[in-house]
């Protein structure tokens, strides 16, 4: 079942897309370098950083109205991808910040858009990190809220102006994301971590900090006041967009390390990459990423053609969307360990495929991908979940009896 919408604008299918792929080639060889030293850092190198910023590629999820690129979905996951590609912490980082300062720009109103975003084109916009899925505490006060709590998962943070966090209003018990200054909160440094060492990932907290009613919005909104019908699908779907983007991409990549490293092994003494069993497995793993990349972009153009009637998503389409994301992530999770076991050795020691392959595994439990979304993916498809069912962020919820 679809719901109907008024007449609203089609998904934009953005003219910036080509140029933008050119300069982030332009710049991959400069996140591919400088990975090692952002690992070492905890955090992208200004180098990196100012890269990213200066390709435009931060304003890819930005409505056009205000100066954005906006991207269709389908070419926000070739950017993140391409991103990712280069560097698996700076694709990370790259998509959260992407993503939360343009989701922000859609579902806040003009008086907020005014204070964050006055000249985008012009690159005076504010960019937006944070956490919306631990929530903290806001109180109703004149004006707005007064806010307090720790998050975790501050992806991108030195990336960002601003942040985003969720908490539960106390009077109400709505969920809501509060956008308010990065100097208004506590950065907490304890990303000690295995993999996606340079997203610093930080928590952070604060106490009673007031934010405007102007730069607040429902955490499970799909209604946006700027931009086209992409933003309909909310944040929860937005953010799988992302991190399909971001599974493609380190797929790819370690599969091009691994084809550059057999071609230096092929050849000698008992090469174990010259057996069947080796081409067989690689054909495999090719394979499963490729199958992955087209149910992806299948899921995403019917969605998308929904979008482009006036509809919202249907159960349906939002329980194969949420699937297809686990497929992808753990389609590139088998990648991940194909590659380890052909590169032997060679994964054990410093360099880009022992960073992916921890960078992979740290992505692979991020909650989009987690055991619960699909489970209820499963109950929606095998008929047992209600019929009136709907997704609600990351839950499927039925009606109460």
């Amino acid at each position: 079942m679809t719901t109907q919408l008024a007449p609203t604008s089609t998904v934009h299918v953005s003219d910036e897309f080509d140029p933008l792929m050119r300069r982030l080639d332009d710049v991959h060889d400069l996140l591919d370098s400088t990975a090692d030293e952002s690992e070492r850092l905890g955090d992208l190198t200004d180098a990196a950083a100012r890269a990213l910023r200066d390709s435009g590629a931060l304003k890819i999820s930005v409505p056009r109205e205000l100066g954005g690129y906006e991207f269709s979905p389908r070419q926000a996951i070739d950017t993140i991808a391409r991103v990712s590609h280069a560097d698996a912490s700076a694709g990370w980082s790259f998509m959260a910040v992407q993503m939360v300062t343009g989701t922000t720009a859609a579902y806040l109103g003009a008086e907020a858009v005014r204070d964050l975003y006055p000249d985008v084109a012009g690159d005076r916009y504010a960019t937006i990190a944070g956490q919306g899925t631990k929530m903290g505490t806001a109180t109703r006060v004149e004006g707005g809220y007064r806010i307090s709590g720790r998050w975790h998962f501050a992806s991108g943070i030195s990336l960002a102006s601003h942040i985003h966090t969720a908490a539960f209003c106390e009077e109400t018990g709505e969920a809501l994301v509060f956008t308010l200054p990065k100097d208004r909160v506590t950065l907490i440094d304890n990303w000690d971590v295995m993999g996606l060492r340079a997203t610093r990932s930080i928590d952070y907290t604060c106490e009673d900090v007031f934010v405007p009613q102007t730069h607040v919005y429902p955490v499970a909104t799909t209604h946006a006041h700027h931009g086209g019908a992409a933003y309909r699908i909310g944040l929860a779907n937005m953010a799988g967009v992302c991190h399909t983007g971001w599974a493609l991409g380190v797929g790819r990549r370690m599969l091009d390390e691994l084809k550059a490293l057999v071609a230096s092994k092929s050849g000698t003494p008992n090469a174990s990459v010259d057996t069947h069993q080796f081409y067989a497995e690689y054909a495999e793993a090719e394979s499963r990423l490729r199958a992955a990349r087209s149910w992806a972009m299948e899921v995403w153009a019917d969605n998308e053609a929904t979008l482009d009637r006036g509809e919202h998503l249907s159960t349906e389409q939002e329980t194969l969307t949420r699937l297809m994301l686990n497929n992808t992530t753990w389609s590139v999770q088998a990648v991940g360990q194909m590659v380890h076991k052909w590169a032997a050795t060679a994964a054990l020691r410093r360099g880009p495929l022992q960073r992916f392959f921890r960078d992979l595994h740290s992505g692979t439990q991020h909650v989009t991908s987690g055991p619960v979304v699909l489970q209820n993916c499963g109950k929606w498809l095998s008929g047992l979940a209600a019929p009136e069912a709907r997704w609600v962020f990351l839950d499927l919820q039925e009606p109460r009896s």
